[in-house]
C-alpha cells in the first residue's frame, strides 16, 4: 500500500490509500480510501508507517532534562549591549568586568546579597549568558574591590554621554542604615529611612536634567547635606571638566552659606528655593503681595537681601489645600493627646510643672506644631488652645515657595526654573528605587568601607540601566507616554497625566486589550520565556540540544523596544 497526491487544479491535492495489484503481466492500483479529509501531518504519519518506520511518542524519544528561565536575564542583557555597558566598565574583556556586569544584572533581576546571588543566578540563564558560571561570593568581593577603583574613570564617561556644556544636573542626597557596626563610616544622623538611632551612611546623587544618573559618592551617615556641596561643584568642575553648568539642588542642599561659596566660581549658576522662614519675611516686608496670586502664580521679583539673584513666587493651590489638611490633622491629633494630660491633671494623676511640661513637651513636640498653641501650666492645673492668629499666618501662606537662582533671564525664562527645580522629584524617583522599590540597597551588609562604597555604586549602575529600560518601556508600562502634554504649559500647577496614562491606570490594560505591566511585573511575564535542554533517551549524548519558549506579543514588543536604547 502506498499514498497517492493527485493534483487538483488550484486546490488541495487529493490523497488516495491505493494498494498494487498483477492482472497477468499488468500491474494495477486498487484505490482503498481517501484521505483528503485527514490533516498533512496525518497523512505523513500514515506514509510513515507504510515505509516500515517504527512510530513512537515524542516524549518516549527525548526528554527535558533542564529547564530555567531566560526572557527577563536576555532583556537586561540587550539593554545593557544597547548601551554599551562592558565597554562603560571597562575597555577590555576580563573576568573582573564579566563579574560586575553579572552583579548588575542580578542587582535588576533579583536583589540579593553576594552570597544569595551565587546561589540564585544558577536557577536562570544568567551564569551562561555573562560567563561566570563556576564564580563564588569570593570572586564578586574581589570584583567590587575592582570596580571601586575605576569608579571615577566610569563616572566621566557617563558624564561625558549624559551630561553638557551648559545643561542642568541635579543633585541630592539620602542614607540607608548598615547592619552591624564595623563599618568607619556608620554613623547615627538624620534617617532618610525613619529609623532613628540607627547607624547609617549617606550617599549623594547626581543626574542630569532627565534624572539619569552619572556619579554618585558615599558619605559617614551624619554628613549634612550642604557639607557635601562643594565635592560636586568640584567633581563637575576638574572632574568631568565643565566650566558652564547649572545645578540643581534643594533648599538644605544648596544653602545660603553655600550660594556665598559659589559666587567667586565663574560659569557656575544654580537652582534652589528659600526656606519658609525666609518667604515669611519677605511677605510680612511686602516684597511678595499675596493678592498679586489672585490673577497668576507665578511673580519673579529681585530683592536687595539677593543681589544679582532673580526670585519666582509660586502658588499651587492643590499643595496649598494638602498642607491645609496635614495641618488640621496634626493640630487635632495634638488636641487630642493634650486633653487626655489635662483629664489626668484633672484627675489628679498628674502634678507639678515639671511633671506636667514634660508630658506636655513630649505632646507638642511628636507634631511639631507647638507654635500653634497657647499653653498654660500650674501646679495642679493644664489648660490650651489653638493659636487662631499664629494658624491663619501659616495658612496665608499655604501653597506658596519661592524659586531662588542666579542664572540670567537671557539663559533660562521664570517657567523653565520653576520647571528645573521641580525636576529635583527624578532624583527623588532614583532613590526610591535603589532604595525600596527595584534594586533594595539596604540593609546595607559590608563591613569593609571600600565594600561599602562599591556596593552602593554598584546599585547606582543597575539603576542606570534601569532607567533605560523603563523609558524604552514607557508603552507598556503605567508610565506617562506623552511626557511634553505631561509637563503642561503651566510651571507650577500640578502635573496632569495624559488620557492614554489614565486609561491604562483606570483599566489596567492597553490600546490592545493586554495587560499594562509595572518594572517588575514585565521582567516577571518575560521571565516565562525558559530555555529548556533536551536529550535523547536513546542514543548518544551528543545529541542534547536547547530549545527557547517563542515569545508572545506582548514579550516580543517587550525585546523589540529594547532596541530603541540609544546613547
Amino acid at each position: 500500500m502506498h499514498i497517492d497526491s493527485v493534483p487538483n487544479r488550484a486546490s488541495r491535492p487529493t490523497y488516495l490509500l491505493r494498494e498494487s495489484y498483477r492482472e497477468g503481466k499488468m500491474v494495477r492500483k486498487r484505490t482503498l480510501a481517501n484521505l483528503s479529509a485527514l490533516s498533512e501531518e496525518q497523512i505523513e504519519a500514515i506514509r510513515a508507517v507504510l515505509s516500515g518506520q517504527k512510530m513512537r511518542a515524542v516524549e518516549q524519544l527525548w526528554q527535558t532534562v533542564r529547564s530555567v528561565p531566560h526572557g527577563a536575564v536576555q532583556a537586561v542583557r540587550t539593554a545593557m549591549q544597547r548601551l554599551g555597558f562592558e565597554a562603560l566598565i571597562a575597555s577590555r574583556p576580563g573576568p573582573e568586568r564579566e563579574a560586575v556586569c553579572a552583579m548588575v544584572a542580578a542587582r535588576i533581576l533579583s536583589p540579593q546579597t553576594k552570597l544569595a546571588t551565587t546561589r540564585w543566578w544558577h536557577t536562570t540563564t544568567l551564569p551562561e549568558e555573562f560567563g561566570v558560571a563556576g564564580r563564588d561570593e569570593d570572586d564578586l568581593y574581589a570584583a567590587m574591590d575592582w570596580l571601586l577603583e575605576r569608579q571615577e574613570a566610569i563616572q566621566k564617561k557617563l558624564a561625558a554621554r549624559h551630561l553638557s556644556e551648559g545643561g542642568v544636573a541635579l543633585y541630592d542626597l539620602s542614607s540607608s542604615y548598615l547592619e552591624g557596626h564595623c563599618c568607619p563610616l556608620a554613623r547615627i544622623g538624620y534617617s532618610r529611612d525613619g529609623k532613628r538611632h540607627t547607624l547609617q551612611v549617606n550617599y549623594g546623587l547626581l543626574t542630569n536634567r532627565e534624572g539619569c544618573p552619572v556619579a554618585i559618592s558615599v558619605y559617614e551617615g551624619n554628613t549634612s547635606d550642604a557639607t557635601t556641596l562643594p565635592d560636586q561643584v568640584k567633581r563637575l568642575r576638574e572632574d568631568f571638566g565643565l566650566e558652564r553648568l547649572v545645578l540643581v539642588g534643594d533648599r538644605g542642599m544648596i544653602s545660603h552659606k553655600a550660594i556665598e561659596d559659589l559666587r567667586g566660581l565663574d560659569g557656575l549658576a544654580w537652582i534652589t528655593a528659600l526656606k519658609s522662614a525666609q518667604i515669611r519675611s519677605l511677605v510680612e516686608g511686602g516684597a511678595v503681595q499675596l493678592g498679586l496670586f489672585d490673577e497668576r502664580n507665578l511673580i519673579e521679583l529681585v530683592h536687595p537681601e539677593y543681589p544679582g539673584e532673580r526670585l519666582m513666587a509660586c502658588r499651587n493651590v492643590n499643595l496649598g489645600r494638602l498642607r491645609a489638611y496635614k495641618r488640621e490633622a496634626l493640630l487635632s491629633a495634638t488636641e487630642k493627646q493634650l486633653e487626655k494630660v489635662r483629664v489626668r491633671v484633672e484627675k489628679g494623676l498628674l502634678a507639678g510643672r515639671d511633671k506636667i511640661g514634660l508630658c506636655v513637651g513630649k505632646v507638642v513636640n511628636k507634631y511639631k506644631v507647638a507654635k500653634l498653641f497657647a499653653l498654660s501650666i500650674e501646679q495642679d492645673s493644664f489648660q490650651f488652645h489653638r493659636l487662631t492668629a499664629a494658624i491663619a499666618a501659616e495658612a496665608a501662606l499655604d501653597g506658596i515657595y519661592i524659586i531662588r537662582t542666579n542664572v540670567p533671564n537671557r539663559q533660562m525664562d521664570s517657567a523653565e526654573a520653576v520647571r528645573s527645580y521641580k525636576a529635583l522629584a527624578a532624583v527623588e524617583r532614583a532613590f526610591r528605587s535603589m532604595k525600596t522599590i527595584d534594586l533594595h540597597v539596604r540593609p546595607i551588609h559590608h563591613r569593609l568601607e571600600t565594600r561599602v562604597r562599591a556596593h552602593i555604586f554598584l546599585c547606582m549602575l543597575a539603576y542606570y540601566v534601569e532607567w533605560h529600560m523603563r523609558e524604552a518601556w514607557r508603552e507598556l508600562l503605567f508610565a506617562d507616554q506623552d511626557l511634553k502634554s505631561k509637563l503642561g504649559s503651566d510651571p507650577v500647577a500640578a502635573a496632569q497625566r495624559s488620557e492614554a496614562a489614565l486609561h491604562k491606570a483606570a483599566t489596567h490594560t492597553l490600546d490592545d486589550g493586554s495587560p499594562a505591566h509595572s518594572f517588575r511585573t514585565l521582567l516577571q511575564e518575560l521571565s516565562t520565556i525558559v530555555r529548556n535542554t533536551c536529550q535523547p533517551l536513546e542514543g548518544p549524548a551528543q545529541l542534547t540540544f536547547q530549545m527557547t519558549t517563542v515569545p508572545n506579543p506582548t514579550q516580543q514588543r517587550a525585546l523589540q523596544l529594547l532596541h530603541s536604547i540609544t546613547v
